[in-house]
């Protein structure tokens, strides 16, 4: 049996899961799983409903059939087949941990998405990606050729019918016109001493400020250079016995931890844009399973 995803956001008011409930119900339909909260301090409210139809019907009719409770409250809002993988483009430079560590989640089916191409500034990952059967597209970069190049990126894109970007260590800033073209829909990886630590070498900076907290952010990415609304973050500690080499390696793999759960997150449709920051809903025990399969 399918399992839809529904997506809902609009003005908080009263009656919105009461509909939303009735219209499933009405449509033979069965909750399986269902997240909601309302944002007091931006007056939004957010759902996402798991769903499958008892009766057979089908996506097509459960979307125009939808469209009248969407109108009564004005809804943003989506009806997707969660079995449907969406189509991921993977950039990256010359740091190849993030990359190797999205094909091999791939690879296992812990990450159901289809990169459908990998965008490079430089050849270093060339045999990699050719021999995980994707396109590998080197498209380099520099001063002279920026908006160019941005132009070759998107002609990729958009032939691939991309969904998602991910800058999986991706070390060129993005155009303005491009972040807002694809807003919401590329996603970012840093490390969390963002701005203490900027430039070259910030793990070495942290070694000599004696940082006891190595993390890592992943942010959609906005014309505001690693300010996105934050999608997920963690940490780990460190101690003054280890050696930069040490806060290096351990950054790197909490980078790439950080990054597949925001992916993880964006994919199952649990990611909320709400104003400068994001509503997260997390997988719950029972859905787990489901989310990890497609």
């Amino acid at each position: 049996m399918t399992t839809f995803i529904l997506t809902v956001a609009c003005a908080a008011k009263r009656g919105i899961v009461a509909a939303i409930a009735t219209y499933l119900a009405r449509h033979g339909c069965n909750i399986t799983d269902s997240s909601q909260f309302d944002d007091s301090q931006t007056d939004r409210f957010f759902m996402r409903v798991s769903f499958i139809s008892e009766e057979g019907a089908d996506l097509s009719a459960l979307r125009t059939d939808f469209v009248d409770v969407a109108a009564a409250f004005d809804m943003t809002w989506a009806i997707h087949d969660g079995s449907e993988r969406m189509k991921v483009v993977i950039m990256v430079s010359r740091f190849g941990h993030c990359l190797n560590d999205l094909l091999y989640r791939w690879k296992i089916g812990a990450l159901p998405i289809d990169i459908v191409a990998v965008i490079s500034n430089h050849f270093d990952f060339q045999k990699l990606v050719v021999n995980h059967d994707i396109p590998f597209h080197c498209i380099p970069v520099t001063k002279d050729n920026k908006a160019e190049a941005e132009a070759q990126q998107m002609r990729v894109i958009e032939s691939a019918k991309a969904e998602l970007v991910v800058l999986a260590r991706y070390m060129q800033v993005l155009s303005d016109e491009m972040c807002r073209k694809m807003s919401g829909r590329i996603i970012n990886i840093h490390h969390s001493f963002l701005p203490s630590f900027k430039g070259a070498n910030p793990y070495r900076q942290a070694f000599v400020r004696g940082v006891k907290l190595i993390g890592a952010t992943s942010h959609y990415v906005t014309a505001d250079l690693d300010e996105g609304p934050i999608i997920e973050q963690d940490t780990i500690r460190v101690t003054h016995a280890q050696s930069p080499d040490d806060y290096v390696s351990l950054g790197r793999d909490v980078e790439s931890q950080v990054l597949a759960r925001a992916i993880h997150g964006h994919i199952h449709r649990r990611v909320f844009l709400n104003n400068d920051k994001t509503v997260v809903f997390p997988a719950s025990p029972g859905s787990y399973a489901s989310d990890r399969n497609g």
